[in-house]
């Protein structure tokens, strides 16, 4: 396989997640409804009750709508990486991968390709929640969205990867439903999207470890930090690691010697 050769394939694999973007304007408001709901729903609501000090990376106190923008641009990333490796599910049984799959294209690239051209279109997602959340009043520094950016592309790498995990493991498609909701809901309310850990552990201690020991988590504060320009070490290191095992366990999912991908 040449550069040329990679390319092309990569080129088309996404112009045809773009094209599916595109012809289903459905899923792109879809994936708007959900956080723009908390933003101006409950956001207004939860405002006087759940009160934000002073954290890194904010200098001053924010407003509940301040804090929950980067854990809701998580939030489109995850549902659309899950929803990503639903079809997946149906693409392998009678759709394109079933072709692509059999291809003389090393399967890892052809895989982690599906993964890089998924997330690229859950950065459409996420900015056009940004704009509008801008129009709402809620700014972060004008440089914060370009740097945010690379934070953006990683965590989706990471939840595609997770979502093509599991994908790897489920057959029919009936069943991958029922096991998402075992994986997402969990993921997003078990992190620091709608509020800080500090609160959390307030709360209780086990439930604080499990959030912050969620992947999602340090995804959020990735995106927070990134946002205000900002670098988290230590979510940049973990978000990293996640996505590097979930990829390779993902694509070896994928492998039929190895068994995991067979019926």
């Amino acid at each position: 396989m040449t550069f040329r050769d990679a390319l092309i394939c990569f080129n088309g694999l996404l112009q045809r997640e773009l094209l599916r973007f595109v012809q289903q304007r459905s899923r792109f408001f879809s994936a708007l409804v959900r956080p723009l709901l908390w933003l101006v729903v409950f956001a207004s609501g939860f405002r006087a009750a759940l009160g934000i000090a002073i954290i890194a990376p904010y200098e001053t106190y924010i407003t509940y709508e301040v804090y929950i923008v980067p854990g809701l641009c998580a939030m489109i990333i995850l549902f659309n990486g899950m929803q990503s490796s639903l079809s997946m599910v149906y693409d392998r049984e009678m759709g394109s991968m079933r072709v692509l799959l059999v291809s003389p294209m090393p399967r890892s690239f052809l895989l982690l390709a599906k993964l890089l051209a998924t997330s690229l279109i859950s950065l459409l997602q996420v900015y056009g929640f940004l704009l509008i959340a801008w129009f709402w009043g809620v700014e972060a520094p004008l440089w914060g969205y370009l740097a945010a950016l690379p934070a953006f592309l990683l965590v989706a790498m990471m939840l595609s990867a997770i979502g093509l995990f599991i994908s790897a493991r489920i057959k029919q498609l009936e069943n991958f439903a029922g096991v998402m909701n075992f994986v997402i809901f969990p993921m997003f309310f078990l992190s620091s999207a709608l509020y800080p850990l500090w609160k959390m552990r307030e709360a209780s201690e086990w439930l604080y470890w499990i959030c912050a020991w969620n992947p999602f988590s340090h995804g959020v504060e990735l995106i927070r930090f990134a946002l205000y320009q900002q670098l988290n070490g230590e979510a940049l290191l973990l978000v990293g690691g996640v996505t590097l095992v979930a990829s390779v366990l993902a694509v070896r999912g994928f492998q039929p010697q190895q068994g995991m991908g067979k019926r």
